[in-house]
Parts: structure tokens; C-alpha cells; sequence
């Protein structure tokens, strides 16, 4: 059951790997602290922030949102570590509130790696205070428990910090602020809301924005937990308060068999909303299968090894190398490893099988960013309010299964650019031989996956800009082209590409100068402040010296201000720049036009072999989708 804390309570925590998560009603900044016994932290390297996200035992976000998530595992903690103190505080210079009076009250729970909630505890009283100890960790002879502490600080994080022991609390502050100053600078105030009268509702957007909706009758929208409601006070009860529990089976699916696997549910995992619950499924079937394999070829291998010694043991004496008994004991080896194996795969094969009906349970639960392009929500895709979790750049599959297909996600906003390989990089087994049709998949997998941005992205918070220098991906690019979805058309010659480069570095200037110096208002009205993707195909042609290097900084610079990169190239036809350019090539997400074994996950190290997502063979899905975002985009005037 879970314990609701009050300021000053504390509650035993049953397990040491937890999660701490919280909520708010505006974004905020999320930390913690390493304190000894007196809770005193002996220099800036036992904080964990924005800036410096991982710790020995805990890691907490990189930049300020509504909602967060800590991991936390007590174990991992060093012996001298006895508080670990939970931090939130009030982004400053971002145009956001500056006192905690003015937003919703924070919630935090304490919660197991499965989503069960554990402690509670919904910070009130707060005015005029801009940082706040939501709640502390501590250890007691050997125990873990939980204290809602709940103590604000009018003067903000550098009184905080100071107040935990650190004289350089208020240096430390501000790289915390200006590092979540970067993490926010694609969140740039959107231009003012149309009117009440004009027939739409306005919902804010996770990119800082408002996105508009259509233009029909609509439920009108809820109020947020703990939002003001009119002029009254702040509702402290959140009666609809959202937790982290999974939702259970619905009712048409049967029960399980008693003794067999649970039936697969889609968005059983833990999560606030279906998106992220389906979000954390898949990569949990990521991780399942990854880990299931390698345990099979684990014990392949030992059975392998142990065959190899005992025929090894008969070999070695020229007693037993010949006659009945050398031929019985090899028998007996091999039988033996005959058994191991098949124990090993009838245990894999029985992970496999819950594999693959969770697989076909999910994949057509999926929504359109996580989905492929024949499943058919796309036959009813609608223009979203808000910017997806994550978004699908293709499958993943190991050799000894092809068929059971796991969707590769990555989280939005991109953090990397991406590198699409139009060339034969030595580790393509198949695919086609011909270079020309090579390049033409590469220009394909890159449209597609750009027009996957565009549809997934509310109507005009992304924006793509190609540049062609010879025209060579006409073909490819009909569809952006042809519906519009393109504000204008790809850059041709170097002069194009001098064009292109020197509007959106000046544009990232721009949005990081004023982030800095907390003067958004001050940017051009004819910046374009949405996220945008530059699309480069036949990289390098057309390229000189210092368009390389404007390359290399919207690589590096862009993301943390909404532009991002996707290139199409041949890794050989760039080696002309030589190490110039090993930094961008370094800083991409490869990815392949055809299948390749190229990836590896972060467990165990398999080889993944990585298939793009494209769009069936003479469906008109993608046109159909390009288009209804056009003219969505048109109709908010955007």
C-alpha cells in the first residue's frame, strides 16, 4: 500500500533500486545530493544535475521538464554517503514562473522498478520559494528509509546548495542553469496564441509552443492536477493524480493457463501515458531478446567446450585413443552436448515464443511514430497536439530469429544526427551491386524518415530544408516536393549550399545568444524558431573548406537549439577531407539503406542486424500523409 508522507514523515524503503518520480505543473529542475551523516556535501562533485547527470548510484535528467524520473540504487552508493537529497528548482531566464506559489504543487513518489508506488508526498506551502528539498534518502544502522522534508528556499538553488554545505553553491548554480538553458532552447515562445473567437482550442505543447487543434466541436480540455480553476486557490488533493502502475489486461483477454506465461497485454510496462507505457515495452522486448540469445549461445559455447575437453582427455592417452571404450567415451561426449544444446534451445525457444506473441500483441497497438508504414493507423492518422516520445527509424533482429522483428525507437527531440550510408562500407552482405541503386535507397531511407518527422510532429513545430547540389534525388524527393511539404525547394550548386548553411548557423547564433542573455523576445520575427532538419544528400559534392566546417557546427551546436542533421553520403567520396571530418562521421547514428549488422546493444554487444522502415511498394500512404499535414499547416497559417 502505498504511504501518503506528510512534511517531517518518513517510511522504510523495502528495496534499494527504485525510481523517484515527479511531477509539476510547469518545467522544472530535477537533482539530487550525496550528503554524509549530517547531510553536509563535501564539494561539487556529490551533486548530480543537468550538467553532471550521473553519480556513483544515482542519475538524474539532463534538462528541465513537467515530469522527471531519478534512477536510484542504494547499493551502488559509496560507503560515506548517508542522505541523498532530492532537488527541484526553477529554471531561470527562460520566461517561465520564478516562485513555486505560482505553479502547481510538486509531487513526488517514490516507487519500485516495476511502477509500484512505494511513498508519496505533494509539496505545499510553497510561495515565494524557487528551489525546494522535496525529500531525502537517508540510512539508519544499515537500513534505507524515505523523509518528505519539503524545505524551501526563497533565494534559490545557490542558497540550497549553500545551506548543504557548498561554499561554491552559487557558482555551481548558475552552470546548472545555464547547462538547463541549453537543454530548453528548443522550447522558444512560439508566436501569441490566436484569439478565444477564432474556433480553436490551444493546448501547450512539449516543445514550449502552443499547437492548435482542428477546427470542429472538441470536449473541451482538462484542467491540469492542481492548476488553479478560475481565480480560487490550488487544488492540493489531485484527485486524478497519474501513477506509474501498469494498466491491467483488458477485459477480452483470457486469463492465462495456471502454469503457463502470462498473455501478453499491450502497454504493460510502467509508465504515466500508453505512448511511454509502449515505449518502455518495446525496449523491454529489446533487452529480453537481447539477453535470452545470449544466454543460449552462452551455453552453446560451454557445451561446445566441454565436448572439446573431454574428447580432448580420450585423445591424450594412447590407451583410450583406440578401440571400444575410446569410441564409447566419445559417443557419450557428444551425446552429452547434444543434450546440453537441446536443453539450451528448448529454454530459448520457449522465451522466444512469449517473445513473438507479445511482438504481434504490440506491433498493432503501436502509434503512428512507433509504427510501420503498412499498419493501419496510418490509414487514419490525424495531425498530433503534441510531439511523440520517441519515433521509428527501423527494425532490429538477430540471426538466430529473423522474423521476430523489434522496433528500433529513439527518443524525441534527436540527440544525434543521422548518417545514412550510401555506400558499401565492407560489411553489407546483401543488398544490391549496382552504386547507383545504392544511392537511390539511401535518398529514399532518408525522405522517408523525414517525412516520419514531419507527420509526427504537431502542424508547423518541424520543418525540413535539403540541399542537392547536383539534383541528383529528384526522384526520391517527389513526395516532400510534390505535397508541399517543403517551405522551400532544395538547394542546388554551391551557392545553394553557401545559402543554406550561413541561414541556419546564423540561426542557431542567434537562439543561443538570447537563451543565454534570457532575451527570446528580443529574436527576428522572421526567425523561424521550429525545430528544423537539414536534409545533405551526395555529401561532399558542392562542399568547400567552410561549408564543411558550418557542417560540423550545426552538428555539434544544432541540436541543443532545434536543428538537426541527417546526411546522406558515402563514407569513401568524404575521405578526401580526411580527419577533418572523422568528428562528424563519429557524432552521427549510422544507419543503412539495406540490411547490415552494423549496430550493437549496450548489454551484451550482439550484432543486431538493422532494416530501415519504408513504405510498401506502391502504397500511397506517405503521400496521403504529407499531404493531410500540408494542409493542416495551412490552415493554422503556419
Amino acid at each position: 500500500m502505498t504511504a501518503e508522507l506528510v512534511r517531517g514523515q518518513n517510511h522504510p524503503l523495502p528495496q534499494t533500486r527504485l525510481e523517484i518520480r515527479i511531477s509539476a505543473g510547469h518545467p522544472i529542475v530535477a537533482g539530487a545530493t550525496l550528503g554524509d551523516e549530517r547531510g553536509t556535501v563535501h564539494g561539487a562533485e556529490g551533486v548530480a544535475h543537468p550538467a553532471s547527470p550521473q553519480l556513483a548510484g544515482i542519475e538524474v535528467p539532463r534538462q528541465a521538464a513537467a515530469d522527471h524520473r531519478l534512477a536510484v540504487d542504494l547499493d551502488a552508493m559509496p560507503e560515506n554517503v548517508h542522505r541523498v537529497t532530492v532537488l527541484l528548482a526553477l529554471p531561470t531566464g527562460v520566461g517561465g514562473p520564478d516562485r513555486f506559489g505560482a505553479t502547481a504543487a510538486p509531487f513526488v513518489a517514490v516507487t519500485g522498478l516495476d511502477g509500484t508506488e512505494i511513498a508519496g508526498y505533494t509539496i505545499t506551502g510553497l510561495d515565494s520559494e524557487s528551489a525546494v528539498a522535496a525529500l531525502e534518502l537517508y540510512r539508519r544502522q544499515g537500513a534505507w528509509k524515505v523523509r518528505a522534508v519539503g524545505q524551501g528556499y526563497a533565494d534559490g538553488l545557490a542558497a540550497m546548495l549553500r545551506d548543504q554545505g557548498l561554499e561554491q553553491g552559487a557558482e555551481l548554480a548558475a552552470r546548472i542553469n545555464e547547462a538547463v538553458v541549453r537543454g530548453m532552447a528548443r522550447s522558444v515562445a512560439q508566436p501569441p496564441p490566436r484569439s478565444e473567437d477564432d474556433g480553436r482550442v490551444r493546448t501547450a505543447t512539449a516543445g514550449g509552443g502552443a499547437a492548435p487543434a482542428p477546427a470542429q466541436p472538441q470536449t473541451p480540455p482538462q484542467q491540469p492536477q492542481g492548476a488553479p480553476c478560475g481565480q480560487g486557490p490550488v487544488n492540493y488533493q489531485h484527485p486524478g493524480r497519474r501513477t506509474a502502475a501498469p494498466p491491467p489486461p483488458p477485459p477480452s483477454v483470457p486469463p492465462a493457463t495456471p502454469g503457463q506465461p502470462a498473455r501478453p497485454v499491450a502497454g504493460d510496462a510502467s509508465g504515466w501515458t500508453m505512448d511511454e507505457r509502449l515505449y518502455n515495452q518495446v525496449w523491454g522486448m529489446f533487452e529480453d531478446l537481447a539477453r535470452t540469445t545470449a544466454a543460449y549461445r552462452s551455453a552453446v559455447d560451454f557445451a561446445e567446450s566441454r565436448m572439446e575437453q573431454e574428447l580432448d582427455r580420450v585423445l591424450s592417452d594412447p590407451r583410450t585413443r583406440v578401440g571400444p571404450a575410446a569410441d564409447s567415451a566419445r559417443a557419450e561426449a557428444r551425446a552429452r552436448h547434444t543434450d546440453l544444446v537441446e536443453q539450451a534451445r528448448a529454454a530459448f525457444d520457449r522465451d522466444l515464443a512469449q517473445l513473438t506473441a507479445e511482438a504481434e500483441v504490440v506491433e498493432p497497438a503501436l502509434p503512428p511514430a512507433y509504427a510501420r508504414w503498412d499498419s493501419p493507423v496510418w490509414q487514419a492518422y490525424q495531425v498530433p497536439m503534441e510531439m511523440p516520445m520517441a519515433l521509428r527509424l527501423g527494425e532490429l533482429h538477430l540471426p538466430e530469429r529473423a522474423d521476430l522483428r523489434i522496433p528500433m525507437l529513439v527518443r524525441l527531440p534527436l540527440e544525434r544526427g543521422l548518417w545514412i550510408d550510401a555506400g558499401r562500407s565492407g560489411s553489407f552482405d546483401g543488398g544490391p551491386a549496382d552504386p547507383g541503386e545504392l544511392r537511390r535507397l539511401a535518398a529514399d531511407t532518408a525522405v522517408t524518415i523525414a517525412a516520419r518527422l514531419l507527420a509526427v510532429y504537431p502542424a508547423g513545430e518541424f520543418s525540413v530544408r535539403v540541399i542537392d547540389p547536383a539534383g541528383s534525388a529528384a526522384g526520391s524527393l517527389a513526395p516532400l516536393v510534390g505535397s508541399g511539404a517543403l517551405g522551400e525547394p532544395p538547394a542546388a550548386g554551391a551557392q545553394g549550399v553557401s545559402a543554406v548553411l550561413a541561414s541556419l548557423t546564423r540561426r542557431v547564433d542567434l537562439v543561443q545568444m538570447a537563451m543565454r542573455s534570457g532575451a527570446t523576445d528580443a529574436l527576428p520575427p522572421d526567425l523561424d524558431t521550429a525545430e528544423q532538419l537539414l536534409l545533405v544528400h551526395d555529401f561532399p559534392h558542392g562542399f568547400d573548406d567552410r561549408a564543411v566546417t558550418q557542417l560540423r557546427y550545426l552538428a555539434d551546436e544544432g541540436p541543443s537549439v532545434g536543428v538537426h542533421l541527417m546526411m546522406v553520403a558515402d563514407r569513401e567520396d568524404a575521405r578526401d577531407y580526411g580527419p577533418v571530418l572523422d568528428p562528424l562521421w563519429r557524432s552521427l547514428l549510422r544507419l543503412t539503406p539495406v540490411a547490415d549488422d552494423h549496430l550493437a546493444d549496450p548489454w551484451v554487444g550482439h550484432a543486431w542486424t538493422y532494416e530501415p522502415s519504408m513504405v510498401p511498394r506502391g502504397s500511397q500512404v506517405l503521400d496521403q500523409v504529407l499531404r493531410q499535414m500540408v494542409r493542416a499547416r495551412q490552415s493554422y497559417g503556419r
